[in-house]
């Protein structure tokens, strides 16, 4: 399985691909996956804490430093916070309630939306009067609100936080449901704009990724409306290769922050192990 992304779990590393980076072996949930998952692939191991295989296009790194990104591939950002690890956890247990789940999805949420507007959101730049003299100033530009897509209904959960963590937002829901005999998604609910103003910026809020039907679509009914790949970023809680192969291949340039990257989907198009349906599990029904 030939794979064009990049997977990196340092929110401030940006990787180039001329120097020959390299990782030293190690537990890391992202190098562990790489190495499970993508087996046709060539690493090779040096003293450092970085892999990058040239030739697949794909990366893990666990490094600090600040490097630029080149090229056309889809990048996969699995930040690896603590409290992120924590409330995946909680998502995971098949013994957590339903509003411990929500509430749990709903914080996992707030933290991917913090990574993913990391040097992306349009600022503004002034001086305003403090208590104690003049001070230089840097606010979010509130004349281009973010467009946060939550995919219903299990998005809801995950976008519950997205008007507190930026300062302007506009919210389009988007109803997406699966067969679960064919797994292709159709559109019941569309409150997409005809047209996204110049330069929009929308992140997608999607739980799973899973064989990448729904979240395919949905990208698809955003760039109809003006919407490049590189202002599209995708903030799921689990991912798994189906969909980001998919999303590698179709988009160039996305951007998919996950919680965390599971190896596998059954045949009825459920991540192992996951976390079981979402919207059931938030919702109660």
């Amino acid at each position: 399985m030939a794979c064009h992304f990049l997977i990196y779990t340092h929110p401030h590393l940006r990787l180039s691909p001329d120097p020959p980076l390299t990782l030293q072996p190690s537990s890391s949930s992202a190098a562990s996956y790489c190495r499970k998952n993508l087996p046709t692939l060539n690493f090779h191991y040096k003293k450092g804490c970085n892999f990058y295989t040239r030739r697949k296009s794909v990366v893990c790194s666990m490094a600090t430093e600040n490097k630029v990104i080149s090229g056309d591939r889809m990048l996969v950002f699995v930040p690896p916070h603590p409290l992120i690890k924590h409330w995946v956890s909680v998502l995971r247990n098949e013994q957590t309630p339903c509003p411990v789940f929500k509430n749990a999805m709903a914080e996992l949420g707030r933290l991917l939306l913090y990574e993913a507007s990391r040097d992306w959101l349009p600022t503004i730049t002034g001086e305003i009067q403090s208590p104690m003299g003049i001070a230089s100033v840097e606010f979010v530009d509130p004349r281009e609100p973010v467009a946060i897509v939550p995919i219903l209904r299990a998005g809801l959960a995950l976008a519950e936080h997205a008007t507190s963590i930026l300062p302007a937002t506009k919210t389009y829901h988007l109803g997406l449901s699966r067969n679960e005999e064919t797994l292709q998604p159709s559109v019941y609910l569309n409150k997409l704009p005809d047209k996204f103003p110049e330069g929009s910026r929308v992140i997608v809020v999607d739980p799973m990724l899973a064989t990448g039907g729904t979240i395919v679509a949905a990208i698809d009914l955003i760039k109809e409306r003006g919407v490049d790949n590189s202002q599209i970023k995708v903030v799921c809680a689990v991912a798994a290769p189906p969909a980001l192969t998919k999303l590698s291949e179709k988009f160039p340039r996305l951007h998919v922050y996950a919680g965390i990257l599971d190896p596998t989907v059954n045949e009825k198009g459920f991540i192992i192990p996951g976390l079981g349906d979402a919207g059931d599990r938030s919702f109660g029904t």
